[in-house]
């Protein structure tokens, strides 16, 4: 629990410095970190949280309704974080300069916590039999953290130009940073000892699978505009891929 925590928080705040290393004009390499994060994400969620929870609830049904739950509920949040989290940087034109986006950062504020709160480290309180379920552990905290990369970039571009300073705006990055640690401290200490087929679990793994199927989706139909062709794209996407593939195997 300490290392996702670590993890999840230092992603945020180390990708935070990137805007002083990429210019706001020159953002290829974005792109392809959203196209190789939304394919890890989108496989995750297809041969690790669906089955997670649809084999561990006696009634599948009920999941379907918690799926689409995140799925709109994402929806919703994208009202508030203009899509944020998944690299876009237009929320300035929203907002006067010296202006703070509390909505935007709200938004994601719940949006990680949410993502932070699946990841409930069973393995150390002695359940025994979930193997897959410690293996799915590991491969959601990764697929968070890269997801989690472009997004802190997003926020922290946005939240320059309305604070025109560095150090004010990573003072509110810091509102994102937080969210999923918290997320994954309250699920660890609240529910580490509820049954894989409870309601809490059914509850949030379904709302992050139905996150997630949004966000992914959303990313890889926008890094492929009007279905363009484009190579490194397409090599980010499949190696994104693969790597949550390979997450079987490690």
């Amino acid at each position: 629990m300490i290392v996702a925590i670590l993890v999840l928080f230092f992603t945020v705040v180390v990708s935070g410095f990137l805007v002083k290393a990429f210019p706001p004009d020159s953002l290829k390499w974005l792109k392809m970190a959203l196209a190789f994060s939304g394919a890890y994400l989108f496989t995750i969620t297809i041969i690790h949280l669906l089955p997670d929870v649809l084999l561990s609830n006696s009634d599948p049904h009920v999941v379907g309704y918690w799926i689409l739950a995140g799925f709109f509920l994402q929806l919703v949040l994208e009202l508030f974080s203009h899509g944020v989290e998944h690299g876009h940087m237009h929320v300035h034109e929203h907002g006067r300069v010296g202006s703070m986006p509390f909505l935007l950062l709200g938004s994601l504020f719940i949006h990680s916590f949410l993502e932070g709160s699946i990841l409930v480290d069973r393995g150390s309180y002695g359940h025994a039999g979930h193997s897959h379920e410690s293996d799915s552990f590991y491969a959601v905290l990764l697929g968070v953290a890269i997801h989690h990369v472009p997004a802190a970039f997003a926020l922290m571009s946005v939240l320059m130009t309305r604070v025109k300073n560095f150090r004010k705006a990573f003072l509110w990055l810091l509102i994102f940073a937080v969210g999923a640690p918290l997320g994954i401290i309250v699920s660890n200490t609240l529910i580490s000892h509820e049954a894989e087929g409870s309601v809490i679990f059914t509850a949030l793994t379904g709302i992050v699978a139905g996150n997630f199927l949004h966000i992914s989706t959303t990313i890889l139909f926008e890094t492929s505009p009007e279905h363009h062709f484009n190579r490194n794209k397409l090599i980010a996407t499949i190696l994104g891929l693969l790597l949550a593939l390979a997450s079987d195997f490690i």
